[in-house]
């Protein structure tokens, strides 16, 4: 059967450049690849196929012959023929380690990390919830955390007493084997060592040959005073062990401060809604109110005071995590309450008070019936034009 145009077998033009020509090849090679076509006899034709045209368009010289004599450049002992990457053009092992590193991830080709070496221990998450009153404080906390930990027994060799891991015959201790799949070399954990590089023949009876047990341990943590909700605390080495002589991973402790029934929170500043009498609001006064600390404060109210005002007390928030000499500030916003369940004398007390009230005592008000007069009149004029 006569051989394929090797720009038509990659899909690419005639003047398609070396980017162009990588692309498609990549493509090419991942959609008919053995690995993706088991027992599909006419995929690894294709496959094979894109690989020898890829192998001389890849390389100038060889595609200039093409260009010129097609196919018969390469036949008769010619440049072309039997290995396409024989011959200068493209690397194969750079293309594939791009290539399987998309399908297998990264290190699943070649090169990266062997999985028989050291590998460090998993990082491990604890999720902590405290009070406001903690976070202002802070605190040192007991918590209980299950982990995997060294085999005492075996020392986290996974081997029973009296015996040792034995390096595995298959790679060499390596944790890769390499097989040959038509033109390439394709590297794959070790299936009998299961890519450790190492063989346990009698594994120790407490840890089943894993070299690891769970169990809960119980640490010490100091909550520093000021810290928020979302921030997280590092302890270093207090994760999961490592295997084949890893280092153990970090514990990362995430905070959560619950709401509080007064208080609500912003940075390092602190805001609450405090009740005021009506009198207290209309003639001046003081109010009670407590503290994060515990303590209580004393508000003094304005003359006239209305719903919605806001009262400073200095250095009565949240202390700052990063700086001891920082502190915020605690806002108080007085809402005036309306009385209620009044008495005959109170409510004539109101009427009273009502009939000898002139406008410079509700400003508001009466700043709002003028707006409110002006709007009016405003629309009649509308209606009833000049």
């Amino acid at each position: 059967m006569a051989k394929r145009d090797y720009y038509e077998v990659l899909g690419v033009a005639r003047d398609a450049d070396e980017k162009q020509l990588k692309s498609a090849y990549r493509k090419l090679a991942m959609k008919y690849h053995p690995d993706q076509n088991q027992g599909n006899p006419e995929a690894e034709a294709q496959f094979k196929e894109v690989g020898e045209a890829y192998g001389i368009l890849c390389d100038a010289n060889k595609r200039a012959a093409y260009d010129r004599y097609g196919h018969a450049a390469f036949e008769n002992g010619g440049a072309g023929g039997g290995n396409p990457f024989g011959q200068g053009g493209g690397n194969p092992e750079d293309i594939f380690q791009d290539l399987f590193s998309q399908v297998f991830g990264a290190g699943g080709f070649g090169g990266g990390r062997r999985r028989g070496g050291p590998q460090r221990g998993a990082d491990l998450r604890y999720d902590l919830e405290i009070t406001l009153a903690e976070a202002y404080f802070g605190k040192d906390e007991t918590i209980h955390v299950p982990q995997a930990v060294p085999c005492k027994p075996c020392s986290g060799t996974g081997a029973a007493q009296g015996s040792k891991p034995e390096q595995c015959d298959m790679c060499d201790g390596h944790g890769r084997v390499r097989a040959q799949q038509g033109f390439f070399t394709m590297e794959r954990a070790c299936p009998r060592c299961s890519g450790k590089g190492k063989i346990i023949r009698k594994p120790c009876k407490e840890c089943g040959g894993a070299g690891q047990v769970r169990e809960e341990r119980q640490l010490s943590v100091k909550i520093p005073a000021g810290v928020e909700s979302g921030m997280r605390i590092r302890l270093s080495g207090e994760g999961e062990a490592g295997t084949a002589g890893g280092g153990k991973g970090d514990l990362y402790i995430f905070v959560d401060v619950v709401e509080h029934d007064i208080f609500e929170r912003d940075g390092p500043n602190l805001y609450c809604r405090a009740p005021v009498p009506m009198a207290t609001a209309a003639l001046g006064g003081e109010i009670e109110i407590p503290t994060i600390d515990g303590g209580r404060a004393r508000v003094a109210i304005p003359e006239g005071a209305q719903t919605g005002r806001k009262l400073r007390l200095r250095n009565k928030g949240m202390p700052s995590v990063r700086s001891s000499a920082q502190t915020g500030d605690l806002y108080v916003e007085m809402f005036v309450e309306t009385p209620q369940n009044l008495s005959a004398r109170q409510k004539e007390i109101l009427r009273e008070f009502c009939d000898c009230s002139g406008a410079d005592c509700h400003p508001e008000s009466e700043g709002f019936l003028g707006r409110i007069k002006r709007f009016w009149g405003g629309h009649e004029d509308e209606k009833h034009p000049n």
